[in-house]
């Protein structure tokens, strides 16, 4: 009885532990907002407390899981604090930079995150695309919108700019585009929506980690939740931010649209897997998951929003952005839309399936080139459709299936032409989950720390020798393969004979 009061102190610790870094990240994320919405600094930060205060007494009272104390050894809830304590330092460092573009010392240089510099922003082509379409019927002109006029094609591009930031080329269809012009309604100044931006998105990638984390039995889902600092704080997840690329976004939208569809909201789930659809392509697998699984609901409510969102985009742009992008898909597909394939650091960096092939060139290798990729990224599509179509056909517990949806989103995004740094953070995120199946063990987190470290290991994209990066990068694809290969082999197969079962109400 005596022994009774030490762990029910500590598992108050840590729930108000958790409480506070959960009510730290969103208070983040509500300052950069308040300020993207033009209140002033005060103003900003008064919301940003009452944010923290507010969902940190609402994680108090309503935990996010009911933490099983069972769950949680000494070395995980330790490594769960210091995580924490990490994670809320990069968001507070990283927001300074969001709020004031001057403060670049803020920021995560060349030789951290995704190795990309300070300068380098993607959101500037949803910005500036989102802006021309009323002007420009070719959003997918390079030197129109993005790039300086050059001699030679094959050269390095020089990016016009923003202000500091480089101007980023677009290569998304055009659906995606309804909401950065939506944003720019409430935003039209470039830094406001910058800073609304990275609220959004932060919000959403947090929110995406929580809702999954939901769907675990408590015992793993606690130790989902202890280790889930470590995705959010993760250099490579802060150097997305930073750059604010869709990727992340994306996944966390799917994996929600997956977490929505389990419980049996068919509708939000829809929405939120279309717009991931309609906006990257690839989250489309999930589709096909669906199918094999026989959720018609789902599928239903995804196929009608997908048409719902091309039809109000229509309404919003016009047609000229679609008759663009047609004309634009063979160069999207084969990797030859991407400016970045004339760089060679860039090239190294590219973490794709269809990449690797394009790598043969820093070896003096023949076969590298955009006509191989194409093929190669046709074959590959092809493999991961017939793999989605069996991993469909099993029977997963509660527990399996985050990791297979996850799993799918993974395979499906190794086909885009070109995937940097910023296509690590589901590979985080899957490695998380997988730590989490099994016990605690000092072991089992010290490997998982390992391949985290590697993981997060800044490929630097303009600097040092290209074979090298190369060969750091591919660290990063062996780990990749090494997880997929885990889940697909710990995920259990149906009878033979048997048609896999509704997994949703």
């Amino acid at each position: 009885m005596q022994s009774e009061p030490a762990p029910f102190v500590l598992s108050h610790l840590l729930r108000v532990s958790i409480a506070l870094w959960l009510g730290g990240a969103f208070g983040v994320f509500s300052f950069a907002g308040a300020k993207g919405l033009g209140a002033p600094i005060w103003l900003a930060i008064f919301v940003a407390v009452g944010v923290v205060a507010t969902v940190a007494w609402a994680c108090w009272k309503c935990p996010v899981i009911s933490l099983d104390k069972n769950a949680a050894s000494s070395a995980l809830t330790i490594l769960f604090l210091l995580a924490a304590i990490a994670s809320l330092v990069h968001l507070v460092r990283l927001c300074v930079f969001i709020v004031n573009p001057a403060a670049v010392g803020y920021a995560l240089g060349p030789h951290r995150g995704v190795g990309l510099p300070p300068s380098h922003l993607c959101m500037t082509a949803y910005f500036v695309a989102a802006q021309s379409t009323a002007t420009v019927p070719n959003i997918y002109d390079e030197y129109k919108l993005y790039s300086l006029p050059t001699q030679n094609p094959d050269a390095p591009r020089k990016a016009r700019t923003i202000g500091q930031f480089d101007i980023d080329a677009y290569e998304y269809p055009p659906p995606f585009l309804l909401l950065p012009r939506t944003l720019a309604l409430v935003a039209p100044q470039f830094l406001s929506f910058r800073m609304l931006w990275f609220a959004l998105y932060g919000s959403l990638v947090l929110i995406g980690l929580l809702a999954v984390t939901r769907i675990f039995d408590p015992v793993v889902g606690t130790r989902v939740l202890l280790l889930s600092p470590l995705v959010l704080g993760a250099e490579v997840t802060i150097g997305t931010l930073q750059v604010e690329n869709l990727q992340a976004a994306v996944i966390a939208l799917a994996m929600l649209a997956m977490v929505f569809f389990m419980r049996g909201r068919y509708a939000a789930g829809g929405a939120l897997l279309a717009f991931a659809t309609v906006s990257k392509l690839f989250p489309a697998m999930l589709i096909v998951y669906l199918v094999v699984r026989r959720e018609w609901r789902a599928v239903a409510w995804t196929v009608g929003a997908c048409a719902a969102l091309v039809g109000i985009s229509l309404l919003d742009t016009g047609s000229a952005p679609y008759h663009a992008f047609i004309h634009q898909l063979p160069k999207l597909l084969s990797g030859e839309a991407f400016p970045v394939f004339r760089r060679p650091g860039a090239i190294a960096t590219n973490l794709s399936v269809p990449g690797l092939f394009f790598k043969l060139k820093l070896f003096g290798l023949p076969n590298g080139s955009f006509a191989l990729m194409k093929i190669v990224g046709s074959i590959y599509t092809l493999i991961v459709l017939a793999a989605t179509v069996v991993i469909g056909m099993r029977k997963l517990s509660r527990n399996e299936q985050p990791l297979i949806w996850l799993t799918i989103l993974i395979l499906a995004s190794l086909r885009s032409p070109f995937l940097p740094s910023y296509g690590l953070f589901p590979v985080l995120w899957l490695l998380i989950l997988l730590t989490a199946t099994v016990v605690p063990a000092a072991r089992a987190l010290g490997l998982m720390l390992v391949a985290w470290a590697a993981l997060n290991k800044a490929v630097p994209v303009f600097t040092a020798d290209p074979r090298i990066i190369a060969a750091m990068a591919f660290v990063s694809q062996a780990i990749i393969v090494v997880l997929l290969v885990v889940v697909w082999r710990r995920s259990k197969e149906s009878p033979v004979g048997m048609q896999a079962e509704s997994s949703f109400p």
